[in-house]
């Protein structure tokens, strides 16, 4: 049988709020307006750019929402390629995590809302890119909470919705997960309270990689 475990990235493999944060707030700023409170951004971090403008911006039209999401992607470009960018570091555990599952023959797979660039980016910076046989991004797919990404990665792994496992640490990774008819694992070390994680469906929740590493292991 073939056990598929799939990640978000940003809150869940990595921490890369305060690049985010900053890109918003250059794009907001691009376009004279005055950006939300961190907090708030902090909460549509996972869904795809111009959904995440809508959220931030809900009485604006769609060509502002492209627009600003279009700045973010020029704001966080330029934030990587001058140095600017603050670290985003691995949660604790998540690498030797990788490597177990990857070692116990599991397969490995991302879906989150950054582009290809984005995603191969921090998968190659943290050394990690080879546990992973497929890579679902907001570039070719719907946002989430649809869930192509997880019906996309199932067919790479050849696996099924029994036994796969979507790993998250917002809302829409949950819904996500439900809707694609797998097992919902929420992690609290993210962006979005547990309370949420459990109101929008997780099956579990767990606080350390160890712990999700438990709960993986009973799939």
């Amino acid at each position: 049988m073939t056990r598929l475990a799939i990640f978000d990235c940003d809150g869940t493999l990595v921490d890369s709020q305060h690049n985010i944060c900053a890109a918003v707030e250059e794009a907001f700023a691009a376009n004279a307006l005055i950006a939300p409170p961190r907090s708030m951004i902090r909460r549509i971090v996972g869904l795809s750019l111009v959904e995440a403008m809508r959220m931030l911006l809900p009485g604006s039209d769609d060509a502002l929402h492209e627009r600003i999401a279009k700045d973010y992607k020029d704001a966080f470009f330029r934030l990587r390629s001058t140095g600017a960018m603050a670290e985003e570091p691995l949660y604790d555990g998540i690498a030797d995590l990788l490597a177990r599952l990857s070692a116990e023959g599991w397969k490995l797979g991302v879906a989150t809302g950054k582009s290809d660039r984005g995603l191969a980016h921090i998968l190659s910076h943290h050394a990690i890119a080879g546990h992973f046989i497929t890579l679902q991004t907001a570039d070719r797919h719907p946002s989430k909470p649809h869930p192509a990404m997880i019906e996309a990665a199932m067919r790479d792994a050849g696996a099924t919705p029994g036994a796969t496992a979507m790993i998250g640490d917002t809302s829409f990774d949950m819904e996500m997960a439900r809707a694609g008819g797998v097992r919902a694992i929420g992690v609290s070390w993210g962006y979005h309270a547990a309370a949420e994680l459990s109101d929008a469906g997780a099956h579990h929740i767990v606080d350390d990689a160890s712990a999700l590493g438990a709960v993986l292991e009973q799939l």
